[in-house]
């Protein structure tokens, strides 16, 4: 019984087997699937519990929301839907439709992430927060302001100001970007040299979290101590943690007096960096100082028709909005001491705008010559004139074309990458040239990411930033708030 057992075991494994490689040859083999729902089965729920949201299937808006504009396109598929949430109960039925048939969501306010933080996941919802746009308070009397996640950060600055107070975050998507999204990435720009990133003029946040429950975090009051501090956890998570619904915002008085602006000419980014280096140690609180290097400043001449190449290897631009005549002579005597050949200053609003406006148009002016991709890294301040040797170093050694800018204040330099527009595909110099970047900047103790986050560009570097247990953990509090990983998966943290 046995032996006949075995043989009849045998001959059907052969049948299998001659089976199984005909389907193969043929084309045709796929393993057996049973799906338990159709696709108009989860949206039919997905519009019941959410009954106030503009949801989207069609492939127009599901092509058209992909890709944010600003990333380089890593979908890896198909939206399931996209969906624009009016309330904090749409979000809760969203997600709860999202761990129902573990779907992947997707958090989403206007779109402006350049590390691709936003983009699809095959299967996806893509959860828009950009209707959520109401500034719901602005005190002048508590020095806070309460806003909504789709509120442009230049909007509620502007609502600030008619009080007598200002929003300082000012990254330079500031006309476009949403406050949830400067939150999500932790934000920084030209002020965070005086007034910080993104993080630190947060007081309190109101999210709802994988398994729908709504927490409210912070206060108010500019001072807080109790509890662990959960508010920071959340800022910079970019969506992996729970969905930012209400932002409580620090604001600052408008400064007395009339502000400064300038512009300071040096013989190199070194020399400029270690003058940067000593203004920020001379008791002087500048709002703003800018770096330019020679390869910018060409870029930026023919743009605007401008001769500033001509005059320097290194533009400073500096603003000081507080300290009067006093602290515009301390700045300009360490400049001159420390090797500036050139400055010159204005309190003109018309001129300063035209300062301000070199500055804004620097991007455009670079990203005119060809492909290209801009980095991120800050180091520590006594660091960066060897970081911007090193840079210029290596645009030598591997004849790229760099063009190296950033917030010389704190320390964050944004080189950026430029190749023909014919090559399609990134030039392998030019991956080569962001490895040797990064890790340089790691050596020199500083960050790979100053303030645009991490997104799916960065997320491969999280052990050797942060190293191994850091990595660790951070998976464990993903793990603890996210169990079934259906927020933003795969950005942040790999």
């Amino acid at each position: 019984m046995i032996r006949i057992g075995l043989r009849k075991s045998l001959h059907l494994q052969k049948v299998s087997d001659i089976l199984m490689v005909n389907l193969k040859q043929k084309g045709r083999f796929e393993m057996a699937k049973f799906p338990a729902y159709d696709q108009k089965t989860i949206l039919d729920d997905l519009q019941a519990a959410a009954p106030n949201a503009v949801i989207k299937t069609d492939a127009a808006s599901l092509a058209a929301h992909k890709n944010a504009p600003n990333g380089v396109g890593s979908a890896d598929g198909d939206l399931l839907a996209y969906v624009e949430v009016g309330d904090e109960a749409d979000i809760q039925g969203v997600l709860k439709v999202a761990r129902y048939y573990h779907l992947p969501v997707i958090p989403q306010t206007t779109a402006t992430s350049t590390v691709s933080g936003s983009d699809a996941v095959k299967g996806g919802i893509l959860l828009s927060l950009k209707r959520m746009n109401q500034i719901l308070e602005v005190s002048r009397a508590d020095q806070v302001a309460v806003v909504q996640p789709g509120v442009i950060n230049k909007d509620l600055d502007d609502a600030a100001r008619k009080i007598g107070m200002f929003y300082a975050p000012d990254p330079g998507s500031k006309g476009i970007a949403a406050v949830g999204g400067n939150v999500s990435t932790n934000a920084g720009g030209m002020s965070t040299v005086k007034y910080g990133a993104t993080k630190d003029n947060i007081l309190g946040l109101h999210v709802i979290l994988a398994d729908g429950r709504k927490v409210e975090l912070g206060h108010r009051t500019l001072k807080q101590a109790f509890g662990y501090n959960l508010t920071q956890l959340f800022v910079g998570a970019e969506g992996t943690l729970g969905i930012v619904t209400e932002i409580t915002v620090k604001l600052m008085p408008l400064p007395l007096g009339t502000p400064i602006t300038g512009l300071a000419f040096f013989e190199n980014m070194t020399a400029l960096a270690k003058a940067v280096t000593e203004v920020r140690a001379s008791g002087v609180y500048p709002a703003m100082l800018e770096a330019l290097d020679k390869p910018t400043l060409g870029a930026l001449d023919r743009y605007e028709g401008t001769h500033y190449a001509d005059e320097s290897g290194a533009m400073l631009i500096l603003r000081l909005d507080a300290g009067g005549q006093e602290a515009l002579a301390k700045t300009q005597s360490v400049l001159e001491e420390f090797g500036a050949l050139k400055v010159q200053v204005t309190s003109d609003e018309k001129e300063q705008a035209a300062i301000l406006k070199l500055r804004q148009d620097m991007l455009p002016a670079v990203f005119a010559n060809g492909n290209h991709v801009m980095e991120d890294m800050a180091v520590p301040l006594s660091k960066l004139a060897e970081m911007m040797d090193y840079i210029a170093k290596l645009a030598k050694d591997l004849d790229l074309e760099i063009y190296t800018a950033g917030h010389a204040g704190d320390g964050n330099v944004h080189p950026s990458i430029i190749w023909p527009k014919a090559e399609t595909e990134v030039p392998a110099k030019v991956t080569e040239a962001l490895q040797l970047m990064f890790r340089k900047a790691l050596a020199l103790g500083g960050t790979i990411s100053g303030e645009h986050a991490v997104g799916m560009l960065k997320n491969q570097w999280n052990a050797e930033e942060l190293g191994p247990e850091v990595d660790q953990l951070q998976h464990q509090i993903k793990s603890l708030l996210d169990p079934m990983n259906i927020l933003n998966p795969g950005r942040k943290i790999n």
